[in-house]
């Protein structure tokens, strides 16, 4: 028997647009190569304990009964409840660069008042810039590429505000080196200065049982390790999948969270003329995380996230050197608020890394060179933060991952986090049938991720059945 929609990929993306897709009584089912799911955003166990991939926190931040934001609708749409998620806001975040810092939280309020305290005179031009921002339900913009330093200029005349402003955006969402796209400026900076931050108590992983549990109660099906090698076309249009096993699966269409040319690689047939005719480069992290013996607050580390640069310019683009010592970020899933406390404290630390740099180094080389940038990334944050400093001496256990891990784990070209520079915000992969959900459809984190199954599981598979 065929189905009506395959999946390819069990992470949130896919498994939004599966419950969708499954509550209206389609017969869905989602393919997934490895043997858990959440994809970019998972959850791995070392030594006895469950550690977050990917999740730093759950940007667009909203209260119970708050209408009209993104996390409303999605709850909405996947008809879940509030309090199933349990979520812990963020105690406070900052951006911190030489002799300037701002603070953020979930209260916009706080932030207007850091912005006037740092920088008096970009004042009225800031509260002009969040006036017009796109609203979420905004038309698509004609130039989506169009630059979101250019519209910052616009407004601002500070190139320190502009540069702290960028900081936070680029690393939490942008593929594009150097700048973020002027569509995605809008709903990241609603995501992450105007919502904010929270955290399900469980980490990611109890977001994505969650997640799981709603998808096979209404009806849908889930296949683990089991990795697509074709997809199968009929008259140019998708048709089903070949699995790595030699199994073919028959379905009306295919949706794919494995990005935009990864997908165009598995097609069986003739593929679409690339849009541009080089390679985009693609931008990866490392990532450092630290067990604790104290709480991190207990060290006199009390932010949740904190952002740093090291000089009045924010560089984001792929490093030479294997890692960028020059910024990163520092989350501490302990300082969100919570019931139960997390009984160990934890600290990651991310940076910009150099894909190429990790794939070209023997075993034993990459393993020693993950420990010294370990290493040095914890240097670099303790010279923004100095408390950090303490954090070798309380540390039971210490993993890290990079852009050689993220390829392995996500099928991701380069280890792109973020995926393609070049966004399909339609969904269109190019291939009649085959439509993309996920980092290259265009909306970003976690909650964007949710949103971008269930927009293209409404429009290329709901409306087209009711047309």
């Amino acid at each position: 028997m065929g189905y009506d929609t395959l999946i390819i990929g069990a992470g949130m993306s896919g498994l939004a647009a599966g419950i969708r897709l499954a509550q209206f009584d389609r017969r869905v089912l989602i393919l997934e190569r490895h043997s858990l799911w959440g994809g970019l955003n998972s959850f791995y166990k070392l030594k006895g304990r469950v550690f977050d991939s990917g999740l730093h926190a759950l940007t667009n931040f909203a209260r119970k009964g708050a209408a009209g934001l993104p996390l409303t609708r999605i709850l909405r749409q996947l008809r879940l409840s509030y309090d199933e998620l349990e979520l812990g806001e963020q105690s406070g975040s900052r951006i911190l660069f030489p002799g300037r810092s701002l603070a953020f939280g979930n209260d916009p309020a706080l932030f207007f008042a850091e912005v006037e305290r740092e920088f008096p005179a970009q004042v009225d031009g800031f509260r002009r810039l969040v006036a017009e921002l796109p609203a979420y339900d905004a038309p698509p913009a004609t130039d989506p590429s169009a630059s979101a330093r250019a519209r910052l200029a616009r407004y601002l005349d500070d190139p320190s505000l502009i540069e702290m402003l960028m900081l936070p955006l680029c690393i939490y969402g942008s593929a594009r080196e150097d700048d973020l796209d002027d569509e995605q400026f809008g709903f990241l900076f609603r995501a992450l200065f105007l919502e904010g931050f929270a955290r399900p108590a469980g980490g990611i992983k109890a977001l994505l049982d969650l997640l799981l549990r709603r998808y096979k109660s209404v009806g849908g099906e889930l296949r683990m390790n089991s990795g697509v090698r074709r997809i199968l076309l009929r008259d140019g249009a998708a048709i089903g999948v070949q699995l790595d096993s030699g199994e073919q699966l028959f379905a009306e269409r295919v949706f794919s969270s494995a990005g935009h040319d990864e997908t165009l690689r598995l097609v069986d047939g003739p593929r679409p003329a690339p849009a541009v005719a080089e390679a985009p480069r693609r931008l990866s992290f490392f990532e450092s995380i630290a067990v604790l013996d104290a709480q991190p607050a207990q060290l006199g580390h009390a932010s949740t996230v904190s952002f740093f640069n090291h000089g009045e310019r924010f560089r984001y683009r792929i490093p030479d050197s294997p890692i960028d010592t020059h910024s990163g970020v520092v989350c501490t899933p302990n300082n969100f608020a919570r019931g139960t406390p997390l009984p160990e404290g934890m600290l990651r630390i991310t940076a910009l890394a150099n894909h190429a740099h990790w794939s070209s180094l023997p075993e034993e080389d990459y393993r020693a060179q993950k420990q010294a940038c370990a290493d040095a990334m914890l240097d670099s944050a303790a010279r923004a933060m100095p408390e950090l400093a303490r954090v070798r001496e309380h540390t039971l256990l210490r993993d890290t991952f990079t852009p050689r891990t993220i390829e392995h784990y996500t099928g991701h070209i380069g280890g792109a986090v973020y995926g393609s520079p070049h966004k399909r915000r339609d969904g269109s992969s190019g291939v009649a049938r085959l439509w993309l959900v996920g980092t290259d459809q265009g909306m970003l984190g976690i909650v964007g991720a949710l949103l971008s199954g269930i927009t293209i599981a409404n429009q290329h598979a709901l409306a087209e059945a009711r047309a």
